[in-house]
């Protein structure tokens, strides 16, 4: 395995952590109704930020855009206080110690996480970032069409990667892309939906997998 995709909130960064992810949510449901825009209904109690950013996109195509935009900014506030993963940094040493590439595969914004790894100096240690096309929610995973562009943008063909999530949604997209996904059960009840998933293997630490890809 020469190529591994990395999933980036959890396993890399807790994202929102320090900007819990309700308020972010309503952040950007007041940018909306700041704007003059009407908010629709199925939006008006949904915490999940990249959930509300679908039920928008799905209500008000004309939205999607703009509302990702909106997004992409309170997303690289939120990782200037995430909490970091000393693991996931770990897996990121480990792999440039053992000639192998990184690519993060994230279905957050790709500014967020490039101005984390450059704050934190980790760019260096990432071949690429692939977070959400703008404006398309539906390039998110479970989709794997994030995690075939970055194969694809150094060469690598499923058999030669690895990808490490936190959630059944990428488990589900490795499986779609054909590349075998390391679960990492970083909560309570997540190695059982892991395990439903399919995923190969499932850690609590990623310490323990910066260590496998050392021996």
């Amino acid at each position: 395995m020469k190529h591994v995709l990395l999933d980036f909130d959890g396993p890399v960064c807790s994202v929102f952590a320090g900007f819990p992810a309700p308020e972010v949510a309503q952040r950007l449901r007041r940018g909306l109704l700041a704007a003059g825009e009407q908010v629709p209904a199925p939006t008006e109690t949904e915490a999940d930020p990249l959930a509300l950013l679908r039920l928008i996109a799905g209500a008000r195509p004309d939205l999607a855009a703009a509302t990702d935009r909106a997004l992409a900014t309170l997303e690289t506030e939120a990782v200037r206080i995430g909490r970091p993963n000393a693991g996931g940094e770990s897996v990121l040493h480990a792999c440039a110690r053992t000639g192998r590439s990184v690519s993060v595969v994230s279905n957050n914004a790709s500014v967020a996480i490039e101005a984390y790894l450059t704050d934190r100096g980790l760019d260096g240690y990432v071949t690429g970032v692939f977070g959400r096309v703008l404006g398309d929610p539906s390039s998110m995973k479970p989709s794997p069409r994030l995690l075939l562009k970055a194969m694809d943008a150094v060469g690598s063909k499923p058999e030669e990667c690895i990808f490490i999530g936190d959630a059944a949604r990428d488990v589900e997209a490795g499986e779609a892309a054909g590349v075998p996904t390391i679960g990492y059960a970083n909560k309570p009840g997540k190695d059982a939906r892991l395990a439903a998933a399919g995923a190969v293997v499932i850690v609590d630490s990623m310490h323990l997998i910066a260590k496998a890809l050392q021996e």
